[in-house]
């Protein structure tokens, strides 16, 4: 547990301390909870990450790992958020700790990965050896001795050979832990000897017991058994004058087992029983401690919420009553002004009934007439559009009888030209060529598109919306379809023959893109 205590050295500036939450969990828990509600209270983001990270400290005491990693991950979301990287690297830090002594070893060095990463881009040398540190003691646990040894190498760089700090002397001892399980017990004895002396220079007493029984067991592992038994009697001395059960029963039984090496059996048996009942005693006593902390931060914890959850009610029913209140005295007012009013609104909608009769005649009398005026304007635009309709086939007809005239004409004059009357075939050939150039030009159809238009509107252009290069040809071809007429009153008036009349109305389905099947008359009259 010594290098979870000296983690936290440099976590938080706050003035709980971990002594305080070891000896009195629940007072620390209420101080925690109060400096939380206020800081939530006045939304000072800081104080409450701060609250958290302790809160999970708290639990971690008391191996409640589950809880602690909760109240770690808030205090990282807060820090995050906040960019605050030293505290931020810190909580990561604690959750690798958290899950380490949970087992929890590729969790664990994730987390140590995290909080390096943190601790260099802050260029905090010492949170990086920490780190550093930490990864070496997952690797170690791994079995990955090489890559623990080189951590600690790189972590104690980090520090500098000359550093006194106690992590300094938790790295040394980190080491030798690596060479004595590598079995290099003198180099093992001599990173040991360094941390001791640091150590001693130190205000962590459990880290010098602890280095000092490792002393012990290195010159025991070596056949220095009087030298072993001289610090391992120190190691217990000192856990004595501290109570640390804990190191009392490790430094009892490597007692035990340096009498059974020089086979002071008895000795050997006294030390083994006492560090058994230490041992059993101290975890008996964790355990109902532990319990009872835990039952008691729990209902504490029900406590503090039943009382914010009363408060809240409380704020609730108070709001609510002047909220009812307040309704009350509306509704009183808007009752008398609802009497006083009642009055004079039934006079006003006597009033305005009458006003709305009156308006109501009027819009009647006013709709009927336009009513009649929009028929007589209906019935106007009939008759002009039968009127239109009549001219324009009366102006069809005209250009048919016109045009069957002068085809009649061209065929007597025709007739003339073929017979024997020299003198006479000159003039008559140029008279026909005339009524040839007067019939193809067909002088009449400006005045029959005026007419057409009037009667078929946009006709023209909705057809040139199919096809923009469409002739006059085509646009004539177009407009006498429309007025439905048969193919050879067409071919008359357009001066043609049926066959070229068909090669017409081929070009203007090609012009169109009629697909197959589609009839030329049926398009036309659907424009």
């Amino acid at each position: 547990m010594s290098s979870v205590l000296f983690a936290q050295k440099h976590t938080f500036y706050a003035p709980l301390t971990q002594e305080s939450m070891r000896e009195n969990p629940d007072i620390a828990f209420k101080q925690i909870r109060r400096t939380l509600h206020n800081a939530l209270a006045n939304g000072n983001d800081y104080e409450v990450a701060v609250c958290y990270g302790q809160m999970g400290e708290l639990y971690y005491f008391q191996a409640a790992y589950l809880q602690a990693l909760d109240n770690f991950y808030r205090a990282e979301s807060l820090f995050r958020k906040q960019s605050q990287i030293p505290e931020l690297a810190a909580i990561w830090i604690k959750i690798g700790e958290t899950n380490f002594h949970n087992k929890q070893y590729p969790s664990s060095l994730k987390a140590f990965e995290q909080g390096l990463a943190l601790y260099t881009s802050a260029d905090t040398r010492e949170g990086i050896a920490d780190a550093l540190a930490h990864i070496g003691q997952v690797h170690e646990k791994n079995g990955n001795l090489e890559e623990a040894n080189r951590y600690q190498h790189l972590a104690l760089a980090q520090l500098g050979e000359q550093s006194n700090s106690a992590l300094a002397a938790k790295i040394y001892e980190n080491i030798g832990s690596v060479y004595e399980d590598k079995l290099q017990l003198d180099s093992a004895r001599l990173y040991f000897s360094k941390a001791l002396e640091i150590s001693k220079r130190t205000d962590d007493k459990t880290l010098h017991i602890e280095i000092t029984n490792n002393m012990g067991d290195i010159y025991r592992k070596t056949g220095a058994y009087n030298t072993a038994l001289d610090y391992t009697r120190q190691a217990a001395s000192l856990a004595k004058q501290m109570n640390e059960h804990y190191q009392l029963s490790s430094a009892y039984r490597d007692l035990a087992k340096i009498f059974s090496l020089v086979e002071q059996h008895d000795s050997a048996y006294h030390y083994s029983e006492a560090g058994r009942n230490i041992h059993a005693d101290m975890f008996s006593e964790d355990n109902a401690k532990q319990l009872t902390v835990l039952q008691t931060l729990f209902e504490l914890e029900q406590k503090e919420d039943a009382i914010t959850q009363y408060e809240r009610e409380r704020g609730v029913h108070f709001t609510m009553l002047l909220f009812g209140a307040a309704i009350v005295l509306l509704l009183l007012f808007l009752g008398l002004s609802i009497i006083s009013r009642q009055r004079l609104k039934i006079l006003n909608e006597r009033k305005l009934h009458e006003q709305s009769q009156k308006l109501y005649e009027t819009q009647k009398i006013a709709m009927e007439t336009d009513l009649h005026n929009k028929q007589l304007k209906a019935e106007n635009l009939r008759n002009e559009l039968e009127l239109k309709s009549k001219e324009l086939t009366s102006h069809t007809l005209h250009l048919i009888q016109k045009n069957q005239l002068l085809e009649e004409l061209k065929d007597k004059l025709d007739a003339i030209v073929k017979s024997d009357k020299r003198d006479q075939r000159k003039e008559l050939k140029q008279v026909m060529n005339l009524l040839q150039l007067n019939h193809n030009q067909d002088k009449n159809w400006e005045d029959f598109r005026v007419v057409f238009e009037r009667v078929h509107e946009h006709f023209f252009d909705g057809l040139k919306a199919h096809c923009s290069k469409l002739s006059s040809a085509d646009l004539r071809l177009a407009a006498l379809l429309k007025m439905n007429l048969s193919s050879a009153d067409i071919s008359t008036l357009l001066g043609i023959s049926q066959d070229s009349l068909r090669i017409a109305r081929y070009r203007l389905r090609k012009k169109l893109a009629l697909p197959e099947g589609k009839s030329l008359g049926v398009f036309i009259q659907q424009l």
